[in-house]
């Protein structure tokens, strides 16, 4: 985990950093006040670059408040900002050194183990930005359906979840590590992070280093260092190897990257779906400081229909570090270790 500017947590319902609004860049020999046309920039093959440091992070939530319009005014978005900038000013305020401390097991807020040994708000960088695209601002990250809302899941996606829920009831859920999220145990990213589809995790280190050359694109995820590897033009892998983040493959269409990723490893499991995921995204870049990131979702096993979301990724003028997660700590021991503690004083106490 890296703290870069002691930037915010938020309420997790509304959403994102910045404007998709194409940049122009000025010449000296352009006359005074009027600029140039933005010119995009290519690798030396000629495709566009994507290369660089980039975040998706923001306030804007994947799927759309009930009753909410699709977009909001600029006021309304202005609004939902300086509420999000308020808060992160009052947040880092100093702590009153005589305050008492909290009541056993937390005083039952908001945030990792109700304010007790969690992170407070100088570690949390969520974004401070409404999404802009195509010069409007976005109430949700989902633009289809037109409702901003995943799809119900059909009778064999409902079936498939209570499947699941039967195998996780089989074993307490501090049994084994096996049983801790993947996110617990550092093997993948915090929500869909990684991806595909990349969306941002509404806590911190939302950023991504993209690398290309003329056989492959990889890009690396600041959460938990996962890094993809797409290959460009490659052949599928067989079904029965799955990968994290599944088995990327890339193609060019005029000046968008396309990449179409199947064969999602069974444990990595996006919102419910079977293994006939398919997720197929375009990355465009519009602007010095902009790509434009678009994603659709396909599992018919899974969701009654395909649904499909955007938003913008914009230039990170900072580094991107590496996460120091668990395994270098004695974090996931310890909670299992508490939890053959308190089997053993249960045993115990039943045994009188």
């Amino acid at each position: 985990m890296s703290h870069r500017y002691g930037h915010v947590f938020g309420a997790l319902g509304v959403a994102i950093a910045a404007a998709l609004v194409p940049w122009a860049s000025t010449s000296a020999q352009a006359p005074p006040g009027i600029p140039r046309p933005w010119t995009m920039p290519r690798t030396p093959d000629g495709t566009p670059d994507l290369q660089g440091n980039w975040t998706n992070a923001t306030m804007t939530p994947l799927e759309r408040p009930e009753g909410q319009s699709a977009t909001l005014t600029a006021a309304q978005a202005a609004r939902i900002e300086k509420g999000m900038a308020d808060r992160v000013e009052r947040l880092a305020q100093p702590s009153d050194p005589d305050r008492p401390a909290p009541p056993q097991g937390g005083d039952g807020s908001t945030g990792a183990a109700g304010n007790v040994g969690g992170y407070n708000n100088f570690w949390i960088d969520p974004g401070e930005r409404i999404a802009v695209v195509n010069g409007e601002y976005r109430s949700s990250i989902i633009t289809d359906p037109p409702d901003g809302r995943v799809p119900p899941l059909t009778e064999q996606g409902r079936r498939q979840q209570a499947e699941r829920l039967a195998r996780a009831r089989q074993f307490g859920q501090y049994d084994n590590p096996e049983n801790r999220p993947l996110a617990e145990r550092c093997l993948m990213s915090f929500g869909s992070n990684a991806g595909p589809p990349m969306l941002p995790n509404y806590f911190y280190n939302n950023n991504y280093t993209i690398v290309q050359t003329k056989d492959h694109v990889m890009i690396l995820t600041e959460m938990v260092h996962d890094a993809r590897i797409i290959r460009m033009g490659g052949e599928r892998l067989p079904k029965h190897v799955r990968p994290w983040m599944g088995d990327s493959i890339g193609r060019w269409e005029g000046d968008t990257l396309v990449i179409e990723t199947t064969n999602f490893h069974p444990q990595q499991i996006f919102r419910g779906a079977s293994d006939t995921l398919k997720v197929t995204e375009r990355l465009t870049r519009v602007g010095a400081d902009t790509i434009n990131y678009q994603f659709t979702i396909e599992d018919p096993d899974t969701f009654t229909r395909p649904w499909s979301g955007e938003l913008p990724f914009k230039a990170l003028n900072d580094l991107v570090f590496e996460y120091a997660c668990h395994e270098g700590n004695y974090a996931l021991s310890n909670v299992l270790s508490g939890e053959r503690a308190q089997e053993r004083e249960a045993a115990k106490k039943k045994s009188q």
